[in-house]
């Protein structure tokens, strides 16, 4: 199991996650606000502003303040091309 630190000593697994997008869009604020209504949001901003907006396989939707770009994931075909090359 791998973890991601999203933040603020706050981690998730990298297995269940399916997707790390911007809030900006009127869908991914429509699908928070509707994952808040259903009880399934994650909160962990600690009061800041959301940069980032974790959706999980588990119909969880997390609220992160670091922006998508700084947890740099990548695919395992990336991972396996990488150390090819090395």
């Amino acid at each position: 199991m791998k973890l991601i630190n999203i933040g603020f000593g706050n981690l998730v697994n990298e297995e269940r996650l399916v997707a790390i997008v911007s809030p900006d869009s009127a869908p991914i604020k429509r699908m928070v606000q509707e994952t808040r209504e259903r009880g399934m949001l994650i909160d962990a901003t600690y009061g800041r502003k959301s940069a980032s907006v974790f959706i999980m396989d588990s119909d969880h939707v997390i609220l992160s303040a670091l922006p998508p770009e700084k947890f740099g994931l990548r695919t395992p075909r990336e991972q396996t091309e990488e150390s090819e090359q090395s």
